[in-house]
């Protein structure tokens, strides 16, 4: 029988494997910051403190709640958490270029301001670019047109920080991470579908050069899905365009599979 070739007898297996590591490192990092966000967020607050000033008649953090439309009543404090995980994760990623997760992170936090603002506004799941456009064409800024060109403008900013040199490859990576991030909104529309289009692009990313950053976001989409899937939580534009332009970021980091920097 043949012996079985090793790793370093296969050209590319060592960096994939190296990427692999790299992923659930940066996988575990994203859900424990996801987890633990999660929990501070919704910790009962101390009558006499600070954090009490939120849950007053006048100011209520009952803004952060919104109905579905099957009735259940969710929170939507699994965005900030979720933000938190994937930029806490990015940031200390493993085998991953400063360029990369300093690009993850500036996509995922300006997006998910921009998202923030939507939720804030009242709004629960999107209405759809329609009527977006529709509205547009009356005159009327929506807030969905505010949060997509933000979003729009986070990902510009972050396909310059990945320097593929070319002004037509920056605008192609800020036209990725946008798009992704838009569409991680538009699909999130019932319990878990913005995580599940995370973990279903993000997945074969875990071999790339980004794998670690990547991996960030599959973790804290996974750590908070069952809260998700149990609407007892939602993640709200702010969560579910995080989670897409951090998907997006990695994608159009390149070169795939390319040896990571030690």
């Amino acid at each position: 029988m043949a012996p079985i070739p090793s790793a370093h007898r296969i050209p590319g297996l060592r960096e994939r494997l190296r990427a692999a590591r790299a992923g659930l490192a940066g996988a575990a990092l994203g859900a424990a910051g996801a987890r633990i966000a999660y929990r501070i967020l919704r910790r009962p607050p101390q009558r006499g403190t600070v954090d009490d000033v939120f849950r007053t008649a006048e100011h209520t953090r009952d803004v952060w709640y919104r109905t579905t439309p099957r009735g259940e009543n969710v929170t939507l404090l699994e965005g900030p958490a979720l933000a938190f995980g994937v930029c806490a994760g990015a940031a200390l990623a493993p085998r991953t270029p400063r360029s990369v997760r300093a690009a993850v992170v500036l996509a995922a936090a300006g997006s998910a301001a921009f998202g923030a603002y939507g939720d804030l506004s009242g709004g629960f799941g999107g209405r759809g670019a329609a009527a977006h456009i529709a509205a547009l064409a009356r005159g009327r800024i929506t807030t969905g047109a505010v949060q997509a060109a933000g979003t729009g403008a986070a990902g510009l900013a972050a396909g310059a920080v990945l320097g593929r040199g070319a002004t037509a490859g920056a605008l192609a990576d800020g036209a990725l991470i946008a798009g992704a991030a838009n569409l991680a909104h538009l699909l999130d529309t019932g319990p878990g579908r913005a995580a599940r289009f995370a973990l279903l692009a993000g997945a074969p990313l875990l071999c790339g050069r980004a794998a670690g950053v990547a991996g960030a976001a599959l973790g804290a989409a996974a750590a908070l899905l069952p809260e998700d899937l149990a609407e007892r939580a939602a993640p709200g534009g702010l969560g579910a365009r995080a989670l897409g332009a951090a998907v997006g970021t990695a994608a159009a980091a390149p070169p795939p599979c390319a040896p990571s920097p030690r």
